[in-house]
């Protein structure tokens, strides 16, 4: 089934707001503890590997801005394999980096995704007036 050119541009909008925002939490993290930019990617790559993993699995190109099942399943996906890929790569998964991760990604990729909700709502109430 081929998708419409509408749904195809709603896709790679989530998708790509998915990924700048875990880069967005990597960088937060990096720069709060004075460590260098170019290390991003060592660090980043677990949890991108995550949020594919999630999309993957929870199938999100059919529904990418739903909050329940599939952005929640995208966030638990990203920590959970991110911090598995994480020992893997012998990098650190200390008690509170796994807190701080699983709170700000589930703000991150939860968050844009109920904002998009209320937009819709918002829009779908506008038109309902008019």
């Amino acid at each position: 089934m081929a998708i419409q050119q509408s749904s195809r541009s709603s896709l790679l909008l989530a998708a790509g707001l998915d990924a700048a925002l875990v880069l967005v939490f990597v960088l937060i993290g990096r720069a709060s503890h004075q460590e260098d930019i170019l290390g991003t990617l060592i660090t980043g790559l677990p949890f991108l590997g995550g949020l594919l993993v999630g999309w993957l699995v929870m199938r999100a190109w059919r529904s990418p801005q739903k909050i329940v099942w599939t952005g929640t399943g995208i966030w638990l996906f990203a920590v959970g394999v991110g911090m598995l890929l994480r020992t893997v790569s012998g990098q650190g998964t200390e008690f509170s980096f796994v807190v701080v991760a699983t709170v700000v990604l589930g703000v991150f990729l939860l968050g844009w995704r109920g904002l998009a909700v209320l937009l819709r709502h918002r829009q779908a109430r506008t038109r309902a007036v008019a």
